[in-house]
């Protein structure tokens, strides 16, 4: 068992001091296991980890089970290994089997904030209001302190990609983990990152707009004033801004609209609603 002053062995005799009672200060991660379980000794490392990091947010009370079966059998643990989280002398939360980080982070996040979490709340206020500059610069101190949190890393590359730093972006979230990079927000932003790319040197929206009064019927400024509307989230004009351009031009771009609805549909995810409205109208379009 590692050295550290936030994990601790639990027993039977020991579990109403070492983890009721604290678990009434901090919450308390229960890990139960064996010196013959494989998949305990993957995920070992991974909860001493944390528990290090966190700094005391957490304690790490570690149960061998083979050791401990009066206790083990009394909670229920059926598999090994098998976590279990107790806040304010409850059960709060439980988990069996080697999870990845982040699912060990998701259960934690439920009732205490990871050293980067304030930083990261104040940075997406900074984004919503326009501000991805300093966003990025508070996401980078968040960084700083919390270095192992996968999410904040999704985060400034959230900002990198509203920065048009794709290249950037796209380095940052091929780093990460294999379980969170198959996660639909993360697939969401590499899809993004696409539509970046597919706009290449878009023209500034007001040039956009003004060869529009000028013609309303140009192919070319309606598709880019659809891609902007993409990259500011206005995926409802961007969805009418593609049909109507399949409607009135199909021949545009060797049907470009038609081809970047999809895309657009693939990155919202087929639960979106706007995905769920308009791929029906899309369809009667198409037959």
């Amino acid at each position: 068992m590692a050295e550290s002053p936030y994990i601790i062995e639990a027993t039977l005799e020991n579990f109403q001091t070492e983890v009721l009672e604290k678990s009434m200060q901090v919450p308390v991660l229960v890990d139960f296991w064996a010196d013959w379980c494989a998949p305990c000794k993957q995920l070992m490392p991974i909860l001493e980890k944390l528990a290090t990091e966190y700094q005391g947010a957490f304690i790490l009370a570690k149960v061998n089970a083979d050791q401990q079966q009066e206790l083990a059998s009394h909670l229920g643990v059926r598999s090994l290994p098998t976590v279990k989280l107790v806040h304010q002398g409850k059960l709060a939360g439980e988990f069996s089997g080697a999870q990845p980080e982040s699912k060990v982070r998701e259960l934690l996040g439920r009732y205490i904030q990871s050293p980067g979490a304030e930083l990261r709340e104040q940075a997406r206020a900074l984004v919503e209001q326009g501000q991805a500059a300093q966003a990025l610069a508070m996401l980078t101190e968040a960084n700083q302190a919390d270095p192992n949190n996968m999410e904040i890393l999704v985060d400034i590359a959230a900002v990198k990609v509203a920065l048009g730093e794709k290249d950037e972006a796209s380095t940052i979230l091929s780093s990460l983990p294999a379980d969170i990079q198959g996660r639909p927000d993360v697939k969401q932003l590499l899809a993004r990152i696409r539509f970046v790319e597919k706009a290449g040197a878009i023209a500034p929206l007001a040039d956009i707009q003004q060869r529009l009064q000028a013609n309303a019927a140009d192919a070319e400024a309606r598709f880019q004033l659809a891609l902007h509307a993409i990259m500011n989230n206005k995926f409802e004009d961007a969805v009418e801004a593609l049909l109507n351009l399949m409607q009135t031009d199909r021949s545009y771009g060797d049907d470009a609209a038609r081809k970047t609805l999809i895309e657009l549909f693939d990155m919202l995810g087929a639960a979106h609603p706007l995905v769920r409205t308009y791929r029906r109208k899309l369809y009667a379009l198409l037959h």
